[in-house]
């Protein structure tokens, strides 16, 4: 992959996301209330009991201020841009750029991915920690181990996005799927509820899915529920769900390519 080309495609995806300011700002609003409501919430549902399957209230509400700063940052809610070229033809333009389409869509979900984690996620963060409080980790290699497991979810939702995004080389309109499979997954993620509050059987389902490792794990590496061993056993099983999915992808790529037909060429 050409890497001078792939930051070029980056740089070029940051300045558009942050065109759309006002959206930015709608968005971190909408996050930001939605978080304080799930927070009171989880509040009721401890009931003054001190922690649940190992999870602290701190923990919980933690838990759901990092995952509400990071909706925007994973895009747990789904895209559907790679869909839209397919229908619109304009898949054809990006099919010939000297750049492997997955390679192209990585460096422009990353740009706005950036923007998204910069301008809303930390931003929430902030004003979130004004009506609860929020832990932190306690030492600087934790945070950069959780710099690591969410980056490695990230890349698992993208091969996730992607793959879904696929299923439009063989339907007229595939966004039918793409919601629920993007609902699916926020719920196994461990998005909604924290996988530690789910029944103990459900949860061992969960984690034979790629979903906690989309969002799940990077959320435990940063409450310092997973430690040593652990540790890197969990963020070994994001790298190895993250080329699972890509493999998936390349393989449902190059069948739907072989069938494409573009309209008018």
């Amino acid at each position: 992959m050409n890497m001078r080309l792939f930051f070029h495609v980056l740089k070029l995806a940051v300045l558009q996301q942050t065109t759309y300011r006002t959206a930015l700002i709608a968005g971190l609003v909408t996050n930001f209330f939605f978080g304080l409501f799930r927070a009171a919430v989880i509040t009721a549902l401890y009931h003054q009991q001190g922690q649940i399957n190992g999870l602290t209230l701190e923990g919980a509400i933690t838990y759901v201020a990092i995952g509400q700063a990071m909706i925007s940052f994973l895009f747990l809610f789904g895209s559907y841009d790679l869909m839209m070229t397919v229908y619109n033809g304009s898949i054809a333009t990006d099919l010939i750029r000297p750049m492997p389409l997955f390679s192209l869509w990585l460096a422009k979900d990353f740009g706005a991915a950036l923007v998204n984690l910069l301008m809303r996620g930390v931003l929430l963060l902030f004003f979130f920690g004004l009506f609860y409080k929020v832990a932190l980790p306690p030492r600087a290699a934790d945070w950069l181990l959780t710099a690591l497991s969410l980056l490695l979810g990230w890349l698992v939702s993208f091969a996730w996005r992607f793959l879904v995004n696929l299923t439009s080389f063989w339907t007229p309109d595939a966004r039918g799927i793409g919601r629920g499979a993007f609902i699916f997954s926020q719920l196994l993620s461990g998005f909604l509820i924290p996988l530690r509050l789910y029944p103990d059987w459900f949860a061992r389902i969960c984690h034979l899915t790629p979903f906690p490792a989309m969002f799940n794990t990077g959320m435990e590496v940063y409450l310092g529920a997973v430690r040593g061993a652990e540790l890197w056993r969990s963020l070994g099983i994001q790298a190895v769900w993250f080329a699972a999915l890509a493999g998936a992808c390349f393989a449902m790529m190059r069948a739907g390519v072989r069938r494409l037909v573009i309209q008018g060429g």
